[in-house]
């Protein structure tokens, strides 16, 4: 199947006053139904732009000589992580900076406050609603390019395999040299102009995710429906393809992770991302899904092997992938003090793992980059983090609830967006799933999923569906077979 994208950009005021106007509006209903619509409290603000307007910089080594660049979509300004890497003998140091948000946000105080309120930043395609004020998000505390920044330097040796064999983490300033983007580090991957960086990038990237093999880790490769507003107006609906740069950045960051995690129980303390491992009922569901959709699973091999090696443009291993979702849920966050969690590891990374690379975004890893700093330096965890803790697992959930609910809902209003004129018209789609009114379908030519009444083609079969009607104002489409 090929990887759908539709722009929608008015060219005129009847096509804005149908679609651009309406989708906007929905986008704000959004935010105001799950309460994210207001501004940032101006206490919490006035703290923000104090803290700012003189960063904190004493008490910190000095890695400013170190050429770290950072890697993100084009156009981000809260960048939380900053990169080097470099060859030690047959194997790899890993120096990876994450932004010292801690030193910016005073416990008890009203920018903590709001930020525990808040849990994470929410993206939508319109607006973004920060964690923390663009002034520090954005800028006194973003490890932008040229910036002396504070941070938590992730010191991390790697052998010729790409295994971890020495982590440590401590509080340096940082110098960011290059903003460099995924797009383009592909680009020059590709086409043979790679620096020692990129080749660097490549190889261990490549080699961790060979280990994640080793450990029975998973990646579920499902398509990535994205909206995102366009500099001249409008908005693009899509399905993007990842390309393998932005995979390589994924494995360092779950390195650290991973490292962290390892930190935090030796110490026996801190809150970690896990994940329950499949039950043997859904992996045989599963494989019956594999068999009856003609995906050959050969016996011995690890659901996650066959996962990874799932191809999105057949549309048969493109149901499968929609399956594979049951084999993914139960993640939460999980705190201790003392005694360990029975079970700590997150199934998908097949290893115990902890968030600690995106603080400038989500409110867990502040707590769990101090947490390691004072472990790694033998001293006790502060109080007001150990309090903390317990509380973090309601918190995140909540904002990944919000989080999801206001990406769907967005995603819904843009496909509506998309097909608003076409009421009666018929389109080729794939079945990728079954509901208990139909099925779920993925449109060939659109980058749209939807619900279908009536009908229930045979996973990965193709159907034919007819759409009877499209609302930008609540989201929603609907659509009958045949």
């Amino acid at each position: 199947m090929p990887h759908p994208r539709v722009v929608l950009r008015p060219t005129d005021a009847d096509i804005a006053r149908r679609v651009e106007e309406p989708l906007r509006a929905r986008f704000a209903a959004v935010r105001s139904e799950l309460g994210i619509a207001g501004p940032y409290p101006a206490d919490a603000l006035a703290e923000a732009e104090r803290v700012a307007a003189a960063p904190p910089q004493e008490g910190y080594r000095d890695e400013t000589d170190v050429p770290y660049v950072t890697l993100d979509p084009p156009g981000s300004m809260d960048l939380d992580q900053a990169l080097h890497l470099e060859r030690a003998g047959e194997g790899y140091r890993v120096r990876y900076a994450i932004a010292d948000v801690p030193a910016f946000v005073r416990a008890g105080g009203a920018l903590d406050e709001v930020t525990r309120q808040r849990g994470q930043t929410v993206y939508c395609p319109d607006a973004r609603v920060p964690l923390h004020p663009p002034v520090l998000s954005e800028a006194a505390a973003s490890l932008l390019p040229g910036a002396v920044r504070p941070a938590f330097v992730w010191d991390l040796a790697l052998d010729a395999e790409g295994v971890l064999t020495a982590a440590e983490v401590r509080r340096a300033l940082v110098r960011s040299r290059e903003r460099l983007d995924y797009a383009g580090v592909q680009a020059a991957v590709d086409g043979g102009r790679a620096d020692e960086r990129l080749v660097l990038l490549r190889e261990v990237g490549e080699r961790r995710i060979a280990r994640e093999r080793a450990r029975g880790g998973a990646s579920l490769p499902m398509p990535e429906q994205q909206v995102s507003a366009q500099d001249d107006g409008g908005f693009t609906l899509e399905f993007r393809p990842p390309v393998p740069a932005e995979e390589w950045n994924a494995q360092l960051s779950l390195l650290t992770g991973m490292a962290a995690a390892r930190m935090m129980l030796d110490g026996g303390v801190g809150v970690l991302r896990t994940m329950p491992a499949p039950t043997p009922e859904a992996v045989a569901r599963f494989r019956r899904a594999a068999r009856g959709l003609g995906v050959e699973w050969p016996e011995g091999v690890p659901y996650g092997d066959l996962v990874r090696g799932l191809d999105r443009s057949d549309p048969h291993h493109l149901a499968l992938i929609h399956e594979a979702t049951s084999l993914f849920r139960g993640a939460t966050y999980t705190a201790f003090a003392g005694q360990v969690p029975e079970q700590p590891e997150h199934a998908a990374v097949a290893a115990p793992y902890a968030h600690v690379t995106a603080p400038l975004r989500r409110l867990v890893d502040r707590f769990g980059l101090l947490v390691c700093e004072a472990l790694a330096r033998g001293r006790e965890v502060p109080d007001p983090v150990r309090a903390a803790l317990p509380t973090l697992t309601e918190l995140m959930t909540s904002s990944d609830r919000v989080a999801r609910t206001a990406e769907r809902a967005c995603a819904d209003a843009t496909e509506a967006a998309v097909l608003t004129g076409r009421e009666g018209e018929r389109f080729a789609a794939v079945v990728v799933d079954h509901t208990e009114k139909g099925m779920e379908v993925q449109l060939v030519d659109l980058p749209v999923l939807a619900d279908v009444r009536g009908g229930r083609g045979p996973l990965g079969s193709a159907v034919t569906v007819r759409l009877e009607s499209a609302d930008v104002a609540s989201g929603r489409v609907v659509f009958a077979a045949g």
